[in-house]
């Protein structure tokens, strides 16, 4: 399934991963105290800018800050938008 939406210069879409349910000691965790994922999939990139070509693809599983981006709703899945540089690296 496509996306209708392209980011602009080095902004990035990035889907969430799932937050954890379940400890590894097999603990649930409620809801409400779930924490934000700090990592995801790339779901589409910008062009970049003339000084600093784009360095993340479509497809690369990345670690971000746990406040970095903008959260947006498309298609009713969850997304983040935010530049390529609040990006802390490629897994």
């Amino acid at each position: 399934m496509a996306l209708n939406i392209k980011p602009l210069a080095d902004r990035v879409l990035i889907e969430p991963a799932a937050a954890e349910t379940k400890t590894a000691s097999g603990i649930i965790i409620p809801d409400n105290a779930k924490e934000k994922p700090q990592q995801g999939k790339v779901m589409a990139v910008g062009k970049g800018t003339k000084d600093e070509p784009m360095t993340v693809k479509v497809g690369d599983k990345v670690l971000y800050g746990k406040y970095a981006g903008t959260e947006l709703k498309l298609e009713g899945k969850d997304y983040l938008i935010m530049r390529e540089s609040d990006i802390l690296a490629i897994v």
